[in-house]
């Protein structure tokens, strides 16, 4: 297995149970994540459709694209960057910059960095 292979696998891997771990926060309707999601105007209804079952997908593509269908983890990690820019926007829009803004970022950014490693350690075989 090459570095590139290794560091996809590594950082796929991560990013699946932080986003699975988002998502199931969301389903759950977690106290933490009430208020950040009030705060921009999203309605408490979305929380477990689309929300967290966005979420819990991206995770299980993801982990799926690991277990040998990588075309899955690469349509993942392309919807959860689209997810995460949709959630900077809308932070944006409300002028919210709170840290759950900056967590968006980060997410979006190891959504970028699965999907190029996805893609760069396949073009390696």
């Amino acid at each position: 297995m090459s570095v590139i292979s290794t560091a996809a696998v590594a950082v796929t891997a991560v990013n699946a149970v932080l986003v699975a771990g988002s998502g199931l926060g969301a389903v759950l309707k977690i106290e933490p994540i009430l208020e950040p999601m009030a705060k921009v105007g999203v309605p408490e209804s979305w929380l477990v459709f689309p929300i967290g079952t966005l979420k819990l997908a991206g995770a299980l593509g993801l982990a799926l694209g690991l277990l040998g269908l990588p075309v899955i983890g690469a349509a993942a990690a392309v919807g959860l960057i689209l997810y995460w820019v949709c959630a900077m926007y809308t932070h944006i829009r409300s002028k919210d910059f709170s840290p759950q803004f900056y967590l968006g970022i980060v997410f979006c950014a190891l959504a970028v960095a699965t999907l190029s490693l996805q893609i760069r350690s396949v073009t390696l075989r």
